[in-house]
């Protein structure tokens, strides 16, 4: 189930950070800076996740969120903190919460926000796969070039998704019809060609050069 998120930023920083980490995920995010925390939660009272990076009064910031979030038993809170804040910080009492300090890794801060977001199902990492600015989600068959989704038809997704993860391995076009397409497949091998046009096309020409041609051989993911 797509999940709703509000995210509150003031440094372009983790504004940067978690747009790409929630890029990898089933949701939509609204997003604003700290100063506008009470209009945004206002309206979007039923949101899932509110991500706050805490800076200056952090007491207070939290102490805001949590009241607003006081009666929304489903809405959690993830608090972006400064290294020097935490030996003051404690978690609120009366909302579902967590924290990752400025500089916690992609990973970890992903870890999180699925633990608040789907408790005792996350998807393993194993079924995400980032390149450059892309990533592939393999549990829910999406990809996403910088946030956005990508439109792909079915057999272009398996194209891809195949290539992806099997890197650095050419793969003749008779190859690639019977691990993609199936041994039921009776057309030509240059439907590979086409569907490598048609991927490479919504890729950009930046992911695309991953896709290479090998020259009398097949195709490539580099």
């Amino acid at each position: 189930m797509r999940k709703s998120v509000i995210f509150l930023a003031d440094s372009l920083d983790n504004a940067q950070r978690f747009k790409r980490v929630l890029g990898t995920m089933d949701v939509s995010v609204v997003a604003g800076s700290c100063q506008q925390a009470r209009r945004l939660l206002q309206s979007n009272p039923s949101c899932d996740l509110i991500i706050l990076e805490a800076r200056g009064d952090v007491s207070g910031q939290i102490g805001l969120v949590e009241e607003m979030l006081a009666e929304e038993e489903s809405s959690s809170l993830l608090v972006i903190l400064d290294q020097a804040d935490l030996a003051a910080f404690r978690l609120p009492v009366q909302t579902r919460a967590d924290f990752v300090v400025t500089d916690a890794s992609e990973e970890e801060c992903a870890t999180r926000i699925r633990q608040l977001l789907w408790p005792g199902n996350e998807s393993s990492t194993s079924d995400f796969i980032a390149v450059d600015s892309m990533t592939v989600n393999l549990a829910t068959y999406q990809v996403k070039v910088g946030g956005e989704p990508l439109d792909l038809t079915y057999l272009e997704y398996a194209l891809l998704v195949f290539l992806v993860t099997h890197p650095g391995r050419t793969y003749s076009r008779d190859t690639l019809l019977r691990r993609v397409w199936g041994f039921d497949y009776y057309g030509g091998s240059r439907t590979v060609d086409v569907h490598v046009r048609r991927v490479r096309a919504k890729l950009g020409p930046e992911l695309a050069q991953h896709l290479e041609t090998v020259r009398g051989v097949g195709y490539l993911w580099s």
